[in-house]
């Protein structure tokens, strides 16, 4: 206990005291990761991490060319166990911190991340990390990247992640969070996010607010949402890939108009009824899956959308006409 808190002052002391000289304070981050490396039971991935050597050597570690910093912390695919340990918010120029693909990491995601204030890239998924999404990551304003994919996450997605304004993309999907997507979600300022909620369990409708922006890619499939989410199209998106399939969504296709920019739709397995819009032939679609809804009428002819395949229109009312079986 002492020991951690002498590296804990130390560390305060060489961020308010630039007299403190290189060495001493390499010393010092060397103690940290070690510390990290125990806590982690000292694993065969991180076997070059050598007290006798420098830590700027070490595998799983980036620094700063000019200053010798840590500023990179990537555990990744190996026979990793416990939980990750809170020694990594004593790095506190680290900008990227990456725990992925460890199935033997466990326990909740630890608030000393919330030291990290030059983090621009978190990544923690694949690993068997369960607990809340935690609120501190809205106060870590340098982000550009979230991902807390593929975990055993719990609990409702936290509001407060829309004041980060740089985000280039988030990723809460593959995990089990309940509620509904917070409103606050239509409020991001600056950046629009790519936003992948998908394979979750959440409930409600689409909050209105996400019409306001322009997102280029959303994923929320595979979750228990439902109501009218026409709203999130129209000539003046710049949306690009939509994926709105196995929910509960509800509402006639045929009033939608489509962006020029789409590359990518499927609403598959949902409620959706009225007829395929004829814009869709104006489309240079990519991919396209509207089956399992209750849409009727001729599929439009022109574009891309006899490229596909019956798979990407059966299980529908009615629909007919190529690549169906002809309008009788």
């Amino acid at each position: 206990m002492k020991s951690t808190t002498a590296i804990s002052l130390l560390l305060f002391l060489s961020l308010l005291s630039p007299s403190l000289s290189p060495t001493a304070a390499t010393q010092m981050i060397k103690k940290v990761l070690l510390r990290i490396k125990q806590a982690l039971n000292n694993p065969y991935l991180l076997a070059s991490w050598n007290p006798a050597n420098d830590c700027c050597d070490w595998y799983n570690v980036d620094c700063d060319l000019t200053t010798n910093r840590i500023i990179a912390l990537t555990i990744f695919s190996g026979n990793i166990s416990g939980q990750i340990p809170a020694a990594v918010g004593d790095l506190p120029y680290l900008q990227t911190l990456i725990f992925r693909k460890l199935s033997n990491l466990t326990g909740q995601i630890p608030s000393a991340i919330s030291k990290l204030s030059n983090l621009k890239m978190v990544r923690l998924s694949w690993t068997n990390l369960s607990g809340p999404v935690p609120s501190f990551f809205s106060q870590l304003k340098n982000l550009t990247f979230l991902d807390l994919s593929f975990n055993d996450l719990t609990g409702s997605i936290p509001s407060s992640l829309s004041k980060l304004t740089n985000l280039d993309a988030i990723h809460l999907d593959r995990n089990k969070l309940t509620g509904p997507i917070p409103n606050s979600f239509g409020e991001f300022t600056g950046q629009v996010p790519d936003l992948y909620l998908s394979h979750n369990q959440l409930t409600g409708s689409i909050p209105k607010t996400l019409g306001d922006l322009n997102f280029t890619v959303i994923d929320v499939s595979r979750n228990m949402l439902s109501g009218d989410i026409s709203f999130m199209f129209g000539s003046n998106k710049t949306i690009q890939i939509v994926d709105f399939s196995r929910n509960k969504f509800q509402f006639d296709l045929s009033k939608v108009v489509f962006p020029q920019s789409l590359t990518s739709l499927d609403l598959n397995h949902n409620k959706i009824y009225g007829s395929l819009p004829v814009g869709l032939t104006k489309l240079d679609l990519q991919y396209l899956n509207v089956s399992y809804n209750r849409l009727c009428g001729r599929i439009p002819t022109g574009g891309k959308l006899q490229s596909f395949d019956q798979t990407s229109y059966f299980h529908n009312r009615c629909l007919c006409g190529a690549p169906l079986p002809d309008c009788k």
